[in-house]
């Protein structure tokens, strides 16, 4: 009874041309693997598929952090600025509240893992919603903790005169925030948002822990489909993780030098 092919080395003999099967074995063997990781029943759509969930799960992942951030940073400089001059009442009461609930947020958040915040949203908290939507609001809010520091640092780099001058023009204490204060923090900040962006595409690498299938996700189930993890995990995860952070490297890389060029 002759030896029983299996599918893949049958499709392989099948289609691979003859130059590839005549190569030494070690080449002809890498090769066999890379068809049956991902050209065999179509396997590349898994990555990217997985791509496409990793890049919408970064992006806005990336606007609730930011607009977080925002707010946290706002209620913490105005608090470190004004809360111990201003004079006890509801204002200061509630103030002085927001403030507490964001540095308890800031401590916690930083202080645990994320994938146990991941793993914490998809069991308990949002129990009904889709892996993608738990994926965005978890590494959102993780986000929002470092853009809310980002933030406040770059809003206290910002010269005092310059509230100074927000008042003179007749500018309230939010419109000088909102027309002085802020387009130049985010202008100094902004290097930094864009490296924080470069650090959340890479630790929705987690996001394979509550399923979804993303990137990294993609990777291990092959892996586990052919008994070949080091092809998909090198070639189809790592190489591709290291040429988008390559890619967004050099258009950060590329903003800071406009930036600097307009300082001249």
């Amino acid at each position: 009874m002759g030896t029983q092919i299996s599918p893949v080395m049958a499709q392989w003999l099948d289609t691979a041309p003859q130059w590839i099967l005549d190569l030494p074995k070690g080449l002809s063997d890498f090769c066999y693997k890379i068809f049956k990781c991902f050209i065999f029943d179509d396997r590349y759509m898994m990555f990217v598929k997985g791509l496409g969930n990793t890049l919408i799960l970064t992006f806005f992942a990336l606007l609730i952090g930011i607009a977080l951030g925002v707010i946290v940073s706002l209620v913490r400089v105005t608090w470190d600025k004004n809360g111990l001059e201003m004079k006890s009442g509801p204002r200061k009461f509630f103030l002085g509240l927001a403030n507490l609930v964001c540095r308890i947020y800031l401590t916690v958040i930083r202080g645990t893992p994320v994938v146990v915040q991941i793993l914490i949203y998809y069991f308990v908290i949002m129990t009904s919603s889709d892996k993608i939507t738990t994926g965005i609001v978890a590494f959102g809010i993780n986000s929002g903790a470092y853009v809310a520091e980002i933030m406040r640092s770059g809003i206290m780099s910002i010269d005092g005169g310059q509230n100074e001058a927000g008042r003179s023009l007749g500018f309230g204490y939010v419109s000088t925030m909102r027309y002085i204060i802020l387009p130049q923090a985010f202008k100094n900040v902004l290097p930094a948002l864009a490296n924080e962006f470069i650090v959340l595409l890479k630790e929705t690498a987690v996001a394979g822990y509550i399923g979804l299938p993303d990137l990294a996700y993609a990777g291990s189930i092959i892996g586990g489909n052919t008994y070949e993890y080091l092809i998909p995990l090198v070639f189809g995860v790592a190489l591709v993780y290291l040429i988008l952070v390559m890619f967004f490297t050099w258009l950060v890389g590329r903003l800071e030098r406009r930036m600097r060029a307009n300082e001249r």
